[in-house]
């Protein structure tokens, strides 16, 4: 999964929490000069271009106090999406039932898949529909087989919308 150091998390969910919105998740991404922090919010009613721009206000103001990320980024506000990205546990448990798309992490440099005895045999995209959550893993239903996958190795994983 796409995370941000988890220092910011503890900074911005109570700015973004006060505002009525939920902090669906950080990522922070980016090299030198080009660096992005996005956040992720949601409503029950939904979220506008205006709420984004109110939640980047505010998080703007104590990211300036606080100072937690050294160089330059820009902070970027948004909605998740149709189709959002998991973030966690408590996404994955949520979105049950829905279709999603992971993309897991590279085995470790010199290990194959067979000497990780990698059920997989290497792949690293897999598309189905998530089962649920047993333990550190997710479960998820592709074409009929089942996989069980380390919440360790997901690099990222999304909701593929029902259109």
């Amino acid at each position: 999964m796409v995370k941000a150091p988890s220092r910011l998390h503890p900074l911005i969910e109570p700015v973004v929490t006060a505002m009525g919105y939920e902090l669906v998740g950080i990522e922070y991404a980016g090299q030198g000069h080009r660096r992005i922090l996005r956040l992720y919010i949601d409503s029950p009613t939904g979220v506008t271009l205006g709420d984004c721009g109110r939640v980047s206000h505010q998080v703007s103001g104590v990211l300036e106090v606080e100072d937690p990320i050294p160089g330059p980024y820009l902070l970027e506000v948004s909605s998740p999406g149709l189709d959002r990205t998991l973030f966690g546990v408590r996404d994955f448990e949520r979105f049950a039932g829905r279709k999603i798309q992971v993309k897991l992490s590279p085995l470790p440099m010199g290990m194959t898949p067979q000497a990780a005895e990698d059920p997989l045999a290497g792949r690293r995209k897999i598309v189905g529909v998530l089962q649920g959550v047993q333990g550190g893993n997710i479960v998820v239903e592709e074409e009929g087989h089942v996989w069980v996958l380390s919440l360790d190795r997901v690099e990222k994983a999304n909701l593929i919308p029902d259109i």
